[in-house]
């Protein structure tokens, strides 16, 4: 009743048809001695989507009913997972789009994004794993010393060892300046002590070695986050032949009891409670910060990945049952409300992918295109990913809880498993920073810092597409077109309001950012399903008979009918942050 299963050919449709990976990304030379088009977005989406729908989904309910525990020191996973995570390894899923220099496969990142929806779709506690690993390997390449990329990113990347971020600790949370771990330096290396809290996958016997990336502040470092450096912590010692040495001092006291993701272990870590955790600095004393934001970035537009593969886990569930039960004669998926429920979920699953797998291209772009293009590749990605992290995960709340909605009662109960995707997305709201963090970031550091302009063309594109809607001569493009063009308008108004704000008053620029960042989410989701609406309509136009194209068409024109409306609304919301919000007393709540 609902085993996941990719869905591949949306997934090809938007890798071949509108994203064009094979002339935006195949001529670039990183990528024109591997191949990227339609031949090799084939395959590896049918061996991805195998080894997720037949191994790692499976394993979904195990890891929810058998979670990760910790005792003595040493954390044991759910039954299934250590060998899933070999799979994954050894079909080169790790480092799919890693440096070949250091183990990597050397794809464009689409296929690593692709990668991710599929593993969180299926199992999202598992898929934890993978992502906070290409992580902690993409921080070591962009910053480590050549013997250090040497010694760690083959391994990592091969999914031999893995990998952990350590930033928060207890009563310091997203405040990364007060936190108390050390390093004392001695000799070639630190001496690390302090305790790290939420660390995902912070231990297990999955790979035969650990390597922690930790945030520690030295004894003479500057206050606040300017004090910050970043360590490498392995779990094991690495001698210099690559083997394995001693176990370093770093061992999980527990694991966190949650809501969701039970079968990921969620580890409190110690370093440093016998004779000090060793530690290797990774980038330059004092900062740290700047360093991991490297993988943070990386893991933000993964969090937006993840709740995109849950919601299409739970849009699945959902509509499997919706056909197979019946009330008052027929099955459910008849009754008007379920219809619009799984519309809903169905419109806002694919607006997401839209959104994600065209920023995965502008990754790619930014690091790899024609160099006098990448300023603006690079902007663009910043601009974008607090959107993807914070209206992804935000989206996904609701697309998850519509799933177990349509299950009635029966989605209330555990034995469906549709609540746990609600349970598990949860988190993603939360984790990577949360999306106060996200909204703060989109208007005050991203929008702010030039004025709107990377902004202003992007609605620019926006515009070129509706004015492409506009001249198909077909009603429903135009339809779709319609709805864009208010939603753009409001768009182009809440800007304006929050630029203006920044320099009047930040702290209404802030209050109105959530709402700013969910009105821009719905905008470009809207946005990319017109997109896929135009290439669909020139299908049908050329003698296509294929259903699908007439479903993409239908499920934009859904969305600007019932969707996009809610641009207007986070729009009012927008214009109205000077009033109440500002002047409610706090002592009133």
């Amino acid at each position: 009743m609902g085993t996941y299963r990719a869905p591949i050919e949306d997934m090809n449709f938007l890798i071949d048809e509108v994203l064009d990976a094979e002339n935006a990304l195949g001529t670039l030379p990183d990528f024109a001695d591997y191949g990227v088009g339609s031949e090799l977005t084939t395959v590896l989406l049918d061996e991805a989507a195998k080894l997720a729908g037949d191994e790692l989904a499976p394993l979904r309910r195990v890891g929810d009913e058998q979670p990760a525990i910790c005792t003595d020191g040493a954390v044991t996973t759910p039954p299934g997972y250590d060998a899933a995570l070999r799979q994954l390894a050894e079909g080169g899923w790790i480092g799919i789009s890693s440096d070949p220099r250091y183990g990597g496969q050397g794809l464009p990142e689409i296929y690593n994004t692709v990668g991710h929806e599929m593993w969180n779709g299926a199992n999202m506690a598992l898929g934890l794993a993978p992502m906070l690993s290409s992580g902690a390997a993409l921080a070591i390449h962009a910053h480590g010393t050549e013997a250090q990329k040497q010694t760690y990113l083959e391994k990592m990347n091969t999914g031999q060892w893995m990998g952990t971020m350590n930033l928060t600790e207890s009563g310091a949370g997203s405040d990364l300046g007060v936190m108390k771990a050390k390093a004392v330096p001695e000799g070639d290396h630190y001496r690390i002590s302090g305790q790290k809290i939420y660390i995902t996958w912070g231990d297990h016997q999955s790979t035969e070695n650990i390597i922690h990336l930790v945030l520690a502040k030295l004894p003479d470092a500057p206050e606040g986050s300017r004090g910050i450096s970043l360590f490498i912590v392995p779990k094991f010692l690495v001698n210099d032949d690559g083997s394995l040495g001693e176990r370093n001092d770093v061992y999980p006291v527990s694991c966190e009891h949650k809501l969701g993701i039970h079968g990921s272990p969620t580890c409190v870590m110690a370093f440093g409670d016998d004779e000090g955790a060793i530690g290797y600095l990774l980038g330059e004393e004092n900062r740290g910060l700047a360093c991991m934001f490297t993988m943070m970035n990386e893991a933000r537009h993964k969090v937006g990945v993840q709740a995109l593969g849950a919601s299409e886990g739970s849009l699945q569930k959902a509509a499997a049952y919706a056909r197979d039960r019946v009330q008052g004669g027929v099955p459910i998926i008849e009754h008007p409300d379920v219809k619009r429920m799984l519309l809903t979920m169905k419109s806002l699953c694919e607006a997401m992918r839209g959104l994600a797998y065209t920023e995965a291209v502008t990754m790619d772009l930014a690091h790899r295109g024609p160099q006098e293009d990448r300023p603006l590749q690079q902007s663009r990605i910043d601009l974008m990913i607090p959107v993807i992290k914070g209206w992804l995960s935000e989206v996904a709340q609701e697309v998850t809880s519509l799933g177990l909605q349509v299950h009635g009662g029966m989605g209330f109960v555990e034995e469906t498993g549709a609540a746990q995707y609600l349970r598990d997305v949860r988190i993603t709201p939360i984790y990577e920073g949360t999306n106060g963090i996200q909204a703060a970031d989109l208007v005050s550091r991203k929008l702010g810092r030039d004025g709107g302009a990377t902004m202003e063309e992007m609605m620019t594109e926006v515009n070129a597409t509706i004015t492409r809607l506009q001249a198909a001569g077909d009603a429903r493009l135009t339809g779709i077109a319609e709805s864009l063009t208010r939603a753009m308008a409001d768009q182009e108004n809440a800007t304006r309001i929050v630029l203006a704000e920044l320099k009047e008053d930040p702290n209404v620029a802030l209050g109105a950012s959530f709402e700013y960042m969910m009105q821009t989410g719905y905008l470009f989701g809207g946005w990319h399903l017109g997109r896929s609406a135009l290439v669909a309509f020139d299908r049908l136009k050329s003698g296509s008979d294929n259903p699908f194209y007439e479903a993409k068409i239908a499920t934009a024109q859904y969305y600007g009918e019932q969707i996009l409306p809610r641009c207007a609304a986070h729009a009012g919301a927008v214009a109205g942050a000077r009033g109440a919000l500002q002047s409610f007393q706090q002592e009133w709540i």
